[in-house]
């Protein structure tokens, strides 16, 4: 559909979903950020939903079933082994598209709203990160992909802030947005680059803030100090919901890129 008949088109990013308190805190946020800003498209990474690491089919099925249209992962994709089928079979759920072939899932979806298509691209850096192939060439395999849509969104799972400037840049006019996770770590860099993509290093995480990247303070500065090997549990301190949302008003093009970034609501149930 043309944009102008689509209307303004909102694109709500959540970023790395940590444990159950992670997904908690996403599921008590939604009807908030859906009152609020009335978003077209909601995409999570879910990657560390799992206990902090990996995602399970039921637990992707629980996002799916409260609106989410598309799930991003990344270097945790095969932490359980119960997703492999999961991957190959459901559509809406990405690992990134630079991993092997042969390796289970794939790298790119598209999803639609009122006429209004939406293709979803996840990769992986290269530095530090174990990736089969370069995300700088098989990003243009991925939006062959995805093929004729009114917006793209590309999230690169990286832990090095160059290569996701870099693929800011090198896909700005070609893509709506570029957004960044695995850091945990929200950025001050959100903005519109030149050519109309919108950019963020890294969208940070959704989970508890009162640990260390999720963990549990205690035993992340146990590791640091002891150097020797201490067992982790995700922290369920001060959680928090952290994304980005695009505004677009032409096809594949943002006019703005805002962050979103809440505590839990209050009075939302210990346990779901």
């Amino acid at each position: 559909m043309a944009e102008g008949q689509a209307g303004t088109v909102r694109i709500l990013f959540v970023g790395d979903v940590v444990g159950g308190i992670g997904r908690r805190t996403l599921l008590d946020s939604l009807p908030v950020l859906r009152e609020r800003h009335a978003p077209t498209f909601v995409v999570v990474n879910g990657e560390n939903a799992a206990g902090g690491l990996g995602i399970t089919p039921k637990i992707a099925d629980e996002l799916f079933a409260a609106g989410v249209d598309a799930i991003t992962l990344g270097n945790h994709s095969y932490h359980r082994r119960e997703i492999y089928p999961y991957l190959d079979s459901e559509r809406r759920i990405l690992r990134p598209g630079n991993f092997l072939r042969s390796q289970p899932g794939h790298g790119s979806c598209v999803v639609e709203h009122d006429g209004v298509k939406l293709g979803v691209v996840n990769l992986s850096g290269n530095l530090y990160l174990r990736a089969g192939r370069s995300a700088f060439t098989e990003v243009e395999v991925a939006l062959g992909e995805v093929g004729q849509v009114d917006h793209i969104l590309v999230d690169l799972h990286a832990e090095a802030t160059s290569e996701k400037v870099a693929m800011g840049w090198h896909l700005d006019g070609r893509v709506t947005a570029v957004v960044g996770t695995h850091t945990h770590v929200p950025t001050a860099d959100a903005r519109v680059l030149p050519r109309g993509t919108a950019y963020i290093t890294d969208v940070g995480m959704t989970g508890p803030r009162g640990g260390v990247i999720g963990v549990k303070r205690e035993q992340a500065i146990e590791a640091l100090l002891t150097q020797m090997p201490v067992r982790f549990e995700t922290s369920e301190e001060d959680p928090w919901l952290m994304g980005v949302l695009i505004t677009c008003s032409g096809p594949m093009r943002a006019d703005s890129i805002e962050q979103v970034l809440m505590p839990r609501p209050p009075g939302a149930a210990k346990d779901r």
